[in-house]
């Protein structure tokens, strides 16, 4: 009786740590708030948390809901909440903000096809690859070090960018190592989607994000 109480209380730990509701949870996310960390002015969606630990908490919950690893094409663009990549963390992380970051990055390339090195967009999936994500927060939010051993200037709800082979994109956790490094909330297909790895590779560009900086033709709310 013992060993199956166990075996029972194992099984719902796991359910909900794989529940994308986790976050959902008011409790939850003012544990998250009441951390000591950088918050943002601008509260885009409205919803009484700030942008920075909306982004936060929207990576938090694709990296719960584990998807399954796979960056097939797909026509609409959006991949179901089951499946995706590095790049489909982050646009889920901007939807939880209230940004729909595919509508922007379409709508800059729209206007600028030469500086992200296009010539015929394609909405189905350049905002799903990381030279073009890079691209567009190097342009409208604030770029920060990329010195790694700067633990202090990694802040919750930062991007980072990774351009070496094999190119990737992730979030920073509010989570630190033993000795003061900043997680990466991410997907690489690894089973743990938000771990010790900010050393994934050479860091191209840290990002933090400031919708003030964008220009209202190209800030997109997501409906």
């Amino acid at each position: 009786m013992k060993r199956l109480l166990i075996i029972f209380i194992l099984a719902i730990t796991v359910a909900c740590n794989k529940n994308p509701n986790t976050y959902n949870n008011e409790t939850a996310q003012q544990k998250i708030l009441e951390k000591n960390y950088i918050k943002s002015t601008i509260d885009y969606n409205k919803n009484g948390i700030d942008d920075y630990s909306d982004i936060l908490i929207g990576a938090k919950k694709d990296a719960v809901n584990h998807p399954e690893y796979d960056g097939s094409y797909v026509d609409g663009g959006y991949p179901p909440d089951n499946k995706g990549v590095c790049t489909d963390l982050v646009w889920r992380a901007f939807k939880e903000a209230g940004y729909n970051l595919k509508d922007m990055i379409d709508a800059d390339i729209s206007r600028d096809k030469s500086y992200y090195h296009i010539e015929k967009p394609d909405p189905n999936i350049d905002f799903r690859r990381v030279p073009n994500l890079d691209k567009f927060f190097k342009k409208y939010a604030v770029s920060l070090t990329t010195n790694i051993n700067d633990y202090d200037a990694f802040n919750p709800g930062d991007i980072i960018t990774y351009l070496d082979k094999p190119q990737h994109i992730g979030i920073v956790s509010d989570i630190k190592n033993k000795d003061g490094r900043a997680y990466l909330i991410h997907n690489a297909g690894q089973s743990e989607r938000e771990n010790d790895n900010l050393d994934f590779g050479k860091i191209s560009g840290h990002y933090r994000f400031d919708s003030s900086k964008i220009n209202p033709e190209i800030l997109k709310p997501y409906n």
